[in-house]
């Protein structure tokens, strides 16, 4: 088992969360290593979300952070229900985070997201080394009294062993919410291979402009 570490809680984080089918489903599949199985459909998951305040987290400061990667077959998170998920890219804006993060087995690298929201329009831009690679828009409602919550299954691979972590999460989504578009603005990077079909096809989603969680959360190794 890898060296447990001190958990982190974020409160109140700035975030969009949404997966979509692909425009190549091969070039998706091709990332999800040996011994995990991409959903049939080679759906993608998405989350851009900004830390805006260090007295919202327990130690890591403020910060910003996109990741993304494939969802899992017969890896599902504790409601067997949501598909378990593979990191291939983690674009952290915070040293601190980075390695703490890196230790667990996340891609890590420089990266900073942002999200505006005018009205009932949000913009959120990703960029990797400061050049923006993925933006996306969308159009967002309130908060109501509705709140999302259970745990996430994220799988990484620390010193060569496939970790499984659960991650409990509590966000407040707004009514109504649609994503209008998401762009992928460098063919050049190598997160190019994660753009979406054209038409957009969203098969699930959500924006929180209050939405906490907890990680690492608990780990195991996997068979």
């Amino acid at each position: 088992m890898p060296d447990l570490v001190a958990p982190q809680l974020v409160v109140n984080s700035r975030m969009i969360y949404f997966g979509w089918v692909p425009a190549d489903p091969d070039a998706v599949e091709a990332l999800v290593p040996d011994g995990l199985k991409p959903m049939a459909n080679r759906q993608v998951f998405m989350n851009q979300y900004v830390v805006d305040r260090p007295e919202q987290t327990s130690g890591f400061g403020a910060y910003s952070l996109t990741y993304i990667g494939p969802d899992l077959e017969d890896a599902y998170a504790p409601d067997g229900v949501t598909p378990g998920r593979w990191w291939t890219h983690y674009f952290n804006s915070s040293p601190v985070v980075r390695e703490y993060a890196g230790d667990r087995g996340a891609p890590a690298t420089v990266g900073r997201t942002t999200i505006e929201v005018k009205g009932r329009n949000l913009v959120a831009t990703t960029e990797s080394d400061g050049v923006p690679v993925i933006r996306t828009t969308a159009r967002v409602g309130k908060t109501g009294t509705a709140v999302n919550r259970g745990q996430l299954r994220y799988i990484t691979k620390v010193d060569g062993q496939k970790v499984s972590g659960i991650y409990p999460f509590a966000a407040e989504p707004v009514d109504p919410f649609e994503v209008v578009s998401l762009e992928f603005l460098e063919p050049s990077h190598s997160v190019h291979a994660l753009r979406p079909a054209d038409p957009l096809e969203i098969v699930w989603g959500f924006y929180s402009p209050r939405s906490s969680f907890a990680y690492p959360g608990g780990e195991s190794v996997m068979d």
